[in-house]
């Protein structure tokens, strides 16, 4: 068996800085994605050019001010481009990109690209602890912001940013820029710019932040490429489909699988909304026709109800793809009877691996599992933890490898260690059980983390951010069963002295610290003294059950 090394870089070959730290696939599977086809040579940024080509005048954008074709959305980003490009933003830099559900994200998205700069893709939600930690690691030159967002200024957040990281030369902002520059100030006439190589870099994803802060997924041009063209195949869009950006269009989810990425390649339409709320994505499947969009299961749930009491036309949309966290059999039975589209489910990871349950999957299928792999060359092993396969139809821990799966964190070697296996498979920390038919069903996790309505939160990290307070001497993150949100947080901790914070001071003064809003606790637990194990570790489970009532 070849042995694959998780911390080899080629910086030494290539001397390219944003090189150093980042895990390439091993050459000979290299040549076995190439010859199949999966790889095709193809830079994120030729995805667009190529659908412009093919329909200059086809809508590629629905926004609030109306259509914008494939050709006009084709130029902004060749002119955004050359902007960043004359401002000093060179081939190979990292720039960091946080913002909501808008159509300057794709014109972003596509200027930095076609200028050879690597983007860094951010939530709304981050904050100064990780888009600072994430800045750093990747050593960005600059920072993509909006003016503000829900209640939040951003403009703030990027001078504690710019602060903290002696990298960060410029921040752009769309809207007001402060003592910033205005995003719409950076656009210059186009030109040829060089493309990068397809084998490089082409983005750098967030993790979902299970162990400790959030690491970087390093995505290349081919990979990511077939992520989305193959993603797309998948769920038969064509270029008459519109597609609604739901989630936060930096999630793997809904920019590649197939999404944003995904919809461009066919050609078809994209809009975008910032409040899933039923209210307004309702009015946007509405007004914009949509026929695809994708949600986590609490809001899937949450629309299913929602047909009660709005009355939108919901006619137009064909697919509902849910993901991120297990959907629940009896909710996943109420999607098609309450929305009228076919549901997808999907279970899949922004370090690669995506499983789809296929449109012409039997019910059973549909309802009951998370999908199959995307590729034929998608290479699965369920394992014990011992690290041996499984029994057919047993549960195990999910390891993969694969045409689109990374071989390492970027620079991570340490995490890399314990995250791949010395052939080259991805460790997911996810227990499932294969079917017969290839099709997964997830069970749970083997990582110490909580899945709070899709978004994966680290208790190492968070426990961290709990044990700085002054009034808590011991402290652990647990899970607590949600019909709604699947987890939520709860926070037990023991007092260093008689009291605990309240829940609304301990928010306040973990906000304080950085720490993003959806990984705040959402109830508290005063305890004498935390279980333990054998070997002195605390004991999630038995805590679990101590606090569940």
């Amino acid at each position: 068996m070849h042995q694959e090394s998780v911390t080899a870089t080629a910086a030494a070959t290539t001397g390219r800085p944003h090189r150093d730290g980042f895990v390439p696939f091993r050459d000979d599977l290299a040549a076995v994605y190439r010859e199949a086809g999966y790889w095709r040579g193809t830079t994120l940024g030729s995805l667009l050019r190529d659908a412009a080509a093919q329909r200059p005048d086809a809508t590629a954008l629905l926004t609030a001010d109306g259509a914008h074709s494939y050709r006009a959305l084709d130029d902004a980003a060749d002119e955004m481009a050359a902007g960043f490009a004359d401002r000093g933003i060179a081939p190979g830099d990292r720039v960091v990109v946080q913002l909501p559900n808008r159509p300057e994200f794709a014109v972003a998205l596509f200027g930095l690209l076609r200028a050879g700069a690597i983007p860094v893709l951010c939530l709304p939600a981050h904050r100064a602890a990780e888009i600072g930690h994430l800045a750093e690691v990747a050593e960005a030159i600059g920072y993509v912001i909006a003016d503000s967002h829900a209640g939040f200024d951003y403009r703030e957040l990027a001078q504690t940013v710019r602060d903290r990281v002696p990298t960060l030369e410029h921040v752009f902002v769309v809207g007001d820029p402060g003592p910033f520059t205005a995003l719409s100030e950076v656009p210059r006439p186009a030109r040829a710019l060089a493309d990068p190589d397809p084998s490089d870099i082409a983005v750098l994803l967030v993790s979902g932040g299970t162990t400790g802060l959030p690491k970087l997924i390093a995505r290349t041009h081919d990979d990511y490429a077939y992520n989305a063209r193959a993603s797309a195949e998948v769920c038969a869009l064509t270029a008459e489909d519109v597609y609604l950006a739901t989630l936060p269009a930096a999630h793997n989810f809904p920019l590649a699988c197939p999404g944003i990425l995904g919809t461009i390649t066919v050609g078809g339409a994209i809009a975008f909304t910032d409040d899933p709320s039923p209210e307004s994505a309702f009015a946007a499947i509405e007004r914009h026709r949509v026929t695809v969009t994708a949600v986590v299961p609490p809001l899937a749930q949450l629309w299913c109800a929602a047909t009660e009491w709005e009355d939108a036309d919901l006619s137009s949309l064909r697919l509902l793809q849910v993901g991120g966290a297990r959907l629940a059999d009896s909710n996943a039975a109420e999607v098609t009877p309450a929305l009228g589209a076919r549901l997808q489910q999907v279970f899949g990871m922004a370090e690669g691996l995506l499983n789809y349950t296929r449109l012409d999957d039997p019910d059973e299928l549909v309802l009951r599992t998370q999908g199959r792999p995307l590729s034929t060359h998608d290479e699965i092993r369920i394992v014990d933890e011992g690290g041996r396969d499984v029994a057919a139809g047993a549960e195990g821990e999910l390891l993969t490898r694969g045409p689109y799966t990374i071989r390492g964190y970027y620079r991570a070697p340490a995490h890399n260690e314990r995250a791949i296996t010395a052939d080259g498979f991805y460790r997911s920390g996810d227990l499932v059980r294969r079917l017969p038919s290839g099709h997964l069903v997830v069970s749970g996790r083997v990582k110490d983390v909580i899945n709070r309505g899709g978004e994966n939160i680290s208790c190492d990290e968070l426990e961290d951010h709990l044990l700085a307070h002054p009034a808590v001497r011991h402290a652990a993150a647990v899970g607590i069963p949600d019909e709604s949100l699947g987890e939520r947080v709860c926070a037990a901790m023991v007092p260093a002295a008689d009291t605990l914070p309240t829940l609304a001071e301990l928010k306040a003064f973990l906000l304080d610290r950085g720490l993003a809003t959806y990984k705040l606790p959402d109830l508290i637990a005063q305890l004498d003294t935390l279980p333990v194990t054998a070997v002195g570790k605390i004991d999630k489970r038995t805590l679990s059950k101590q606090i569940a009532p």
